[in-house]
């Protein structure tokens, strides 16, 4: 098979689909791949790295959409790519269709062959491709909501750790999966005051067992959440619902109790956020101010750390990119039940229930397709 790493034209977004280490791998396996110019520059590969491990450079994406039967992506495909999809073609990277009808009718209309990092699913329920990305988004979520709190950035200037004889800022976390656990390490590394909130009883007591003192974790509920915003510095929203939107659990009128000057953090934004006020930002122009409540809803926070996000990112999704350039998407759809419900748009119908409920079209099941 022909692999094509396309470069990221997303704002601000500097990670590549596949490392050199990558290609030499896929390589190995006997597949040829085709590197768009400059695709690895932000993430400290060059086009002689790429080219030392056995692939070919191209100019143009167009170069690489006409040649290659599979295009690998980090985000998903932006409207000047709409057009150069070709039928039959395997679309492999994070697609968050449920957050976008105009990609999800595009991709329809194209016939190709959609597959969603993001919803590859493992047995035990857990994304192995979206983990890596979760884990760095959760870390820097407490950074960023750090920086933000500081006046000369717009917050009320509180230190989330607090010193001797000072109060520490106070986190609140909505979700306990991969990202809100990363943040809440981070928050309780710095000595703020954690709540953990997570709709799991099981997930609560593990993370009662794992976490440091200064975490609380609670059960997740609409009362819950308002009464802790109102003492809260930073609002971390973590959850996720695979392959649907996500649910909107703060509301504008809720914001009006919080603290000015407070920062709300939507990792969530993705999957279209999960507060209420919640629109994307890019890394050039981050956050904006809603009734005195800093917003920050970076759509590719991982984006900004490219070095260590492309790295972590080709660890995960290396062996299935290699298994589906082996098998094919049929048999791989067929042979490795993770790699099915990674299916989103198969031959202009959706596989995805979420997407398919997100924006009430037909929902056709991956496996009619085998």
């Amino acid at each position: 098979m022909k692999v094509g790493i396309l470069k990221e034209i997303k704002a601000e977004e500097n990670r590549v689909s596949m490392t050199p280490a990558g290609v030499e791998v896929l390589k190995q396996n006997g597949h040829s791949v085709l590197v768009e110019k400059n695709a690895g520059d932000g993430s400290g590969f060059n086009a002689d790295n790429y080219k030392n491990a056995g692939s070919k450079i191209a100019d143009t994406p167009q170069e690489i959409f006409k040649q290659c039967d599979m295009v690998m992506h980090v985000k998903e495909p932006l409207p000047s790519e709409y057009d150069l999809i070709r039928k039959d073609q395997i679309v492999f990277t994070y697609l968050h269709l449920a957050a976008s009808e105009e990609l999800t009718r595009k991709l329809m209309e194209t016939e190709c062959i959609a597959i969603a990092y993001e919803t590859i699913q493992k047995a035990d329920g857990s994304l192995p491709l979206l983990t890596p990305m979760s884990e760095v988004a959760g870390r820097m979520a407490i950074q960023q909501g750090a920086k933000y709190l500081e006046m000369t950035q717009g917050g009320h200037g509180v230190l989330l750790g607090g010193v001797p004889g000072v109060d520490p800022g106070t986190v609140v976390i909505i979700g306990g999966g991969v990202v809100g656990t990363n943040a809440a390490k981070m928050a309780c590394g710095l000595g703020a005051k954690v709540y953990l909130l997570d709709m799991s009883l099981e997930r609560l007591r593990y993370l009662s067992d794992v976490m440091p003192a200064n975490c609380f974790p609670l059960m997740s509920s609409p009362a819950t959440i308002r009464k802790l915003i109102r003492d809260a510095d930073v609002v971390v929203g973590a959850v996720l619902i695979p392959g649907a939107k996500a649910p909107r659990l703060i509301t504008r009128d809720m914001l009006k109790t919080m603290k000015k000057g407070a920062v709300i953090v939507d990792v969530a934004i993705d999957q279209g956020g999960c507060f209420e006020t919640s629109k994307p930002t890019t890394h050039d122009k981050p956050i904006y101010f809603v009734d005195g409540i800093l917003h920050y809803c970076v759509a590719n926070m991982p984006g900004a750390v490219a070095k260590t996000s492309t790295l972590a990112l080709t660890n995960a999704t290396l062996p299935y990119a290699v298994e589906i350039a082996n098998k094919g998407w049929g048999r791989a759809f067929n042979e490795n039940p993770e790699i099915l419900p990674g299916a989103n748009v198969v031959k202009g119908k959706i596989t995805c229930k979420g997407v398919a409920e997100a924006f009430d079209l037909p929902y056709v099941s991956a496996e009619s397709f085998l």
